[in-house]
């Protein structure tokens, strides 16, 4: 199911692979790609974790109304 919600979660994680995609063409040592990747990795991991908080939230709502 494709909520609001995840059309602006998938459009923040599109945006964010643009800018580690630019980002990682421009650097030029292996530490600065390292860095790049370990920034990316940990910006995903929070954009998941509140993705999946909302959609919690709106499963709660949901099986309150069943009630």
């Amino acid at each position: 199911m494709v909520t609001s919600n995840s059309k602006s979660y998938f459009k923040t994680v599109e945006a964010s692979h643009r800018t580690y995609t630019k980002a990682i063409r421009k650097a030029r040592t292996r530490q600065g790609i390292m860095n790049l990747y370990w920034r990316h990795k940990r910006q995903h991991e929070q954009l998941l974790k509140k993705h999946l908080r909302d959609e919690m939230a709106a499963i709660n709502q949901l099986k309150k109304k069943i009630k």
